[in-house]
């Protein structure tokens, strides 16, 4: 009689193998991807309050700066990189060691981090949404006239 093939694995020491370098990686990445997500997208802020700053000083519009644009893009890369890295942890862990991902302490980790992650994620969204937006004024370069009244 013919049974249905079944979720386990089919080799029952490949439950007893330790889960090694590349879980331990990849279960890091996910709170260090996060963290760096959201500070790239705090230096964008960093960067444009030094371009406005600058402009004000030399009393003339300059070029927008290309490391803002950078800085932008990085954090989403970073936090959705992150969500990409805990699923396919997820399901290497599940499907060659038949364990879940919170089962183990570095894929707890990764489990844990990866929700506020969420989170991170709309807020990078919003930092380069805000870097490409037209803004309406423009920095106000101030009184610009040398010597005084």
């Amino acid at each position: 009689m013919a049974t249905s093939p079944s979720s386990a694995p089919i080799d029952p020491a490949a439950q007893k193998r330790p889960l090694g370098l590349g879980a331990l990686i990849a279960g890091l990445w996910v709170p260090l991807a996060t963290v760096a997500g959201v500070v790239t997208s705090w230096q964008v802020e960093g960067i444009d309050r030094d371009w406005v700053d600058r402009q004000q000083a030399a009393c003339r519009h300059m070029p927008f700066p290309a490391m803002e644009y950078l800085a932008a893009w990085t954090g989403p890369v970073l936090g959705i990189s992150a969500v990409v890295v805990c699923v396919l942890l997820a399901k290497w862990m599940r499907r060659r060691h038949g364990v879940r991902i919170w089962e183990t302490k570095w894929g707890l980790l990764a489990y844990f981090c990866v929700w506020p992650n969420v989170l991170t994620i709309l807020l990078e969204l919003f930092t380069l949404y805000a870097t490409y937006s037209p803004i309406d004024s423009g920095p106000i370069l101030g009184d610009c006239r040398f010597g005084g009244p």
